[in-house]
C-alpha cells in the first residue's frame, strides 16, 4: 500500500471553513475516483502561529493507483482547492510506501 499525505498549512480565520469543504466536498470527490482504500483527516499539533496544520493520508491501493490519480484526477482537484482558498494556505505531498503494519 501507497499513503499519499497531503500536509496543509491553513489560516485559521478559514480553517473552520476549510475543513468543513473537506469533509463535504473535496475528500468525498477523491474517494469516488476509487483508486484509495482510506482517508484520515489528522490535526498536527506544534504549528507555527497564524495558521492551522493538517495532515490529510489518503491510503491507495497500489503505486500504480497513486501514479493514475496524479494523472488524471489531481490537477483538476488541486485548482479547485487553490481557487477556493488562494492565499489562505500552503500544502506539500509526500508519498510513503507502507513497509509494514503492526
Amino acid at each position: 500500500m501507497v499513503v499519499y499525505n497531503v500536509t496543509v498549512s491553513i489560516d485559521e480565520a478559514v480553517a473552520l471553513e476549510w475543513l468543513e469543504w473537506m469533509r463535504k466536498k473535496h475528500v468525498p470527490e477523491i474517494m469516488e475516483t476509487g483508486l484509495f482504500k482510506e482517508c484520515k483527516l489528522c490535526r498536527v499539533h506544534g504549528e507555527e502561529a497564524g495558521g492551522l496544520t493538517y495532515a490529510v493520508m489518503y491510503t491507495a491501493f497500489s503505486i500504480e493507483h497513486l501514479e493514475n490519480f496524479n494523472e488524471h484526477f489531481e490537477p483538476r482537484l488541486q485548482s479547485m482547492q487553490l481557487e477556493k482558498f488562494k492565499g489562505r494556505y500552503v500544502d506539500f505531498k509526500t508519498m510513503l510506501s507502507v513497509i509494514e503494519e503492526f
